[in-house]
């Protein structure tokens, strides 16, 4: 059996509109580079945080699909995650394989939400401990009914419970974790939310510096810098192709960004 671990967000893929605009946005904002990967059937654009590959560059794979982050969890065992999915009222929406780098599939949760899942080939992307700059920190779900769709990851990954945070008529923030890892939360998403998905937090020096260069490029912040619970700083932005992101900074970092 792999020693691949259930759960771990592995690999975020951006699809959109603009390749072009997009690298030309991103490493402005979050100190990426790029690179190509020639092992498919096409070239294969990645995201770069140093040396260490964290993501990918693609177009809209099909005209119904907006554009995007979508999320990739690993899994050691694929066919038994996706049995789980369809257990749990999930729904596997596709299943590819590519060589030298695994097999996933893209499902979606009971409320709609869509997530990519991988068993990979070789070495599982990622790791376990603290995130550092460039890399994706925390992992947040906005849907319909924040129960059932805790009940759906926490079954199917394995996810722990951390706390809760009341958010009054909205109902509860669900933190959670994979171990020791903080991972993310799931919320029930505000009525003018138009779409249930999943939004991802890049760690970044300077949150007031990261959204200055966000609306500089022509994105948008969809929430102006600022500080949470437990004294780290985030904003959340849309690119110039609309696509929602977020960016993170520790409260150690973000002592001066008020």
């Amino acid at each position: 059996m792999s020693d691949t671990p259930l759960g771990r967000f592995v690999w975020h893929e951006v699809m959109t509109t603009g390749k072009d605009a997009a690298r030309s946005f991103y490493p402005r904002v979050t100190g990426w580079g790029t690179s190509t990967w020639n092992g498919g059937d096409e070239p294969y654009e990645m995201w770069m945080n140093g040396e260490v590959p964290v993501g990918g560059l693609m177009d809209l794979p099909a005209p119904d699909v907006p554009p995007c982050w979508l999320v990739y969890l690993s899994t050691p065992d694929i066919d038994a995650t996706l049995g789980k999915v369809r257990d749990c009222g999930g729904a596997v929406l596709n299943e590819m394989a590519v060589p030298e780098v695994g097999r996933f599939a893209i499902i979606a949760d009971p409320q709609g939400g869509v997530i990519a899942v991988l068993e990979p080939e070789g070495d599982t992307p990622g790791h376990d401990g603290a995130p550092n700059a460039g890399e994706f920190s925390w992992h947040e779900l906005a849907t319909t009914d924040a129960d059932a769709a805790w009940a759906f990851y926490s079954e199917v990954f394995g996810w722990e419970a951390t706390s809760r945070m009341d958010m009054g008529d909205m109902g509860f923030y669900q933190m959670f974790s994979r171990g020791a890892r903080p991972l993310g939360g799931i919320f029930n998403g505000p009525p003018d939310m138009p779409a249930v998905g999943w939004l991802p937090y890049v760690m970044v020096p300077d949150v007031q510096a990261a959204a200055e260069t966000v609306t500089a490029l022509g994105g948008k912040l969809l929430r102006e810098p600022m500080e949470v619970p437990g004294g780290d700083f985030i904003a959340h932005c849309m690119d110039p192709q609309g696509v929602a992101f977020a960016v993170h900074a520790t409260a150690g970092d973000g002592e001066d960004q008020e």
